[in-house]
């Protein structure tokens, strides 16, 4: 018999076994926006592959600086006139941002 693997926890389980219903189920396609819906949330995320990108921003998540040529995502709310809140957010940094504590925008 094999050892079992430990699993890491997530935060947005709903515990039937089904995963967490805060991410698209395959894979993304860089450039083509889709819908997230968080806890938060619904979100239109669309994935950049950082080829394109010549300019440098700032991550609301980690406050670092996003690099030219870094492929990350940008998000804004999914309502209407949310794409003026459109920010740039590394990847992890998305991922994570429901877990960051006080004092700190969301988006």
């Amino acid at each position: 018999m094999s050892p079992r693997r430990a699993r890491r926890m997530d935060p947005f389980d709903r515990g039937d076994g089904r995963g967490s219903p805060s991410r698209p189920v395959g894979g993304s396609v860089p450039g083509v926006g889709q819908v997230e819906e968080w806890p938060d949330g619904d979100w239109q995320v669309r994935r950049v592959t950082g080829a394109a990108v010549d300019k440098v921003y700032r991550c609301p998540g980690c406050d670092q600086e996003i690099r030219p040529g870094l492929p990350h995502l940008v998000s804004w709310p999914a309502w209407s006139g949310g794409e003026n809140e459109r920010r740039h957010w590394h990847t992890a940094c998305w991922r994570n941002r429901v877990r960051r504590g006080p004092g700190r925008s969301r988006y």
